[in-house]
């Protein structure tokens, strides 16, 4: 039985204040106290941080624990094992000797075991003819029990402040899934502001976070996009209140059937995607790159069933025909710096970089909704990439999209030449779609 003697270690390991007040602690431990080894071992792993204690020590510790015969460690059943190094490198799936007694001198001075030395520092037992142990020498795991209530209050602080980090990560993961999409609704909606600044200001809070941020850092970084979340909708509310007092329902209508309600938000950074990433549709069909896009364009031009005497741009339905989107960035480049992180994965991103493009041309809202209203939205959109992409050689953005929307309207414009015009004058180039 352990008696609760302070002893000094072995040899030239000196004894410290430390070492003295582990054994005085040991030796206050109450005759009926007793803890599961196991439990107790789960509650050390949980609160390591906090002990200062590092894997390999616990791999050590958890080594020692079973050299202990019994599954409760109380006094009465003895707290001392003497397991030689040879026997823990085993039970250490082959942790090599010297890593053994490096980590065990870890253990004791962090205060979770005691050296209890014998006379010539071997580890042994001597027991009475009945078998009972009268003396052992090896480590006492009585700190551990003199300890159990401590280890478990800071592994439950740990446990505590693990579950308060992953709050904040999903309230910070829903605050900025909001502040994306309510910007991206500003934008398609073409509400008055300077939305890419803020979207400027929202993706330098997310990138400004380091890779393994600390609970501060992440319970300021919450506050932050709290407040420009707010700020987001404050500006939507008031446009919204002013929407309903003008009582324009057509306006809203028409924006809601030019919204794709199946596309996700391209503005929002990813915590779990690699950037650059693209999807593999778009608007349910795939998206194409620039060669595939001339080839389909090529292939729609043969299609039988189309009518005679109808310009080369123009459906059977008397409306101007779509191009693919492949097409569309290989003959006009320029737009892809515009697009969502300078990137173009569809024609929703096309439509956003056309909005922004159009802001910094001077072209009215009513000029583009107007071109919108008779092209379609996606050639609305392709018609802008062209203007930006001839902008040296047109004088008035804004004249020159009223003039082709007219010209469309009596069937007298197609965007097919404009669109091989400019594919072959970017041909060197050699650019390919984001």
């Amino acid at each position: 039985m352990e008696t609760g003697s302070i002893t000094t270690p072995f040899g030239r390991r000196p004894m410290t204040l430390g070492m003295l007040a582990s054994q005085v602690m040991a030796g206050e431990i109450k005759p009926d106290q007793s803890v599961d080894k196991w439990k107790l071992f789960r509650a050390l792993c949980e609160a390591k941080p906090l002990l200062g204690i590092s894997d390999r020590a616990l791999a050590v510790l958890n080594a020692l624990l079973s050299f202990y015969p019994k599954s409760e460690l109380a006094e009465e059943n003895g707290l001392i094992v003497f397991p030689s190094n040879v026997q823990l490198s085993l039970r250490t799936h082959g942790m090599a000797e010297q890593t053994v007694r490096r980590h065990l001198a870890a253990l004791v001075e962090a205060g979770l075991l005691l050296r209890k030395d014998s006379p010539n520092g071997k580890r042994y037992v001597r027991r009475d003819r009945a078998g009972e142990v009268n003396d052992a020498f090896g480590f006492s795991l009585a700190p551990l029990l003199a300890r159990a209530e401590e280890i478990e209050q800071l592994a439950a602080e740990v446990m505590a402040e693990r579950l308060h980090v992953q709050r904040l990560r999903e309230r910070i993961t829903l605050c900025r899934r909001d502040i994306a999409k309510l910007i991206e609704a500003a934008i398609e909606e073409d509400v008055e502001g300077d939305w890419q600044s803020l979207h400027l200001e929202f993706r330098e809070l997310i990138e400004g976070l380091p890779r393994s941020p600390t609970t501060a850092q992440l319970e300021q970084l919450l506050d932050e996009l709290t407040a420009l979340r707010t700020d987001i909708l404050n500006r939507l509310e008031i446009r919204v209140k002013s929407t309903k007092q003008r009582g324009n329902a057509s306006h809203i209508e028409r924006h809601i059937q030019n919204s794709n309600p199946d596309s996700t938000s391209e503005l929002e950074p990813s915590f779990d995607t690699k950037q650059g990433a693209r999807p593999e549709q778009d608007n349910g069909r795939g998206v194409v790159t620039p060669e595939e896009g001339r080839s389909e364009a090529i292939r729609s031009d043969n299609r039988p069933g189309r009518q005679a005497g109808r310009p080369g741009g123009r459906d059977d339905a008397g409306g101007l025909k779509s191009f693919p989107l492949g097409l569309v960035l290989q003959a006009c480049p320029e737009i892809l710096a515009y697009g969502p992180d300078g990137v173009i994965r569809n024609w929703r991103d096309l439509m956003t970089a056309a909005v922004t493009v159009r802001s910094m041309l001077g072209v009215s809202p009513s000029a583009y909704e107007e071109a919108a209203s008779v092209m379609g939205a996606e050639n609305a959109a392709t018609v802008m990439a062209c203007i930006l992409e001839r902008g040296g050689h047109i004088n008035s953005a804004g004249g020159y999209l009223r003039d082709l929307t007219r010209r469309s309207e009596k069937g007298e414009f197609a965007i097919g030449p404009m669109l091989m015009a400019l594919l072959r004058a970017n041909a060197p180039a050699g650019r390919k779609a984001g």
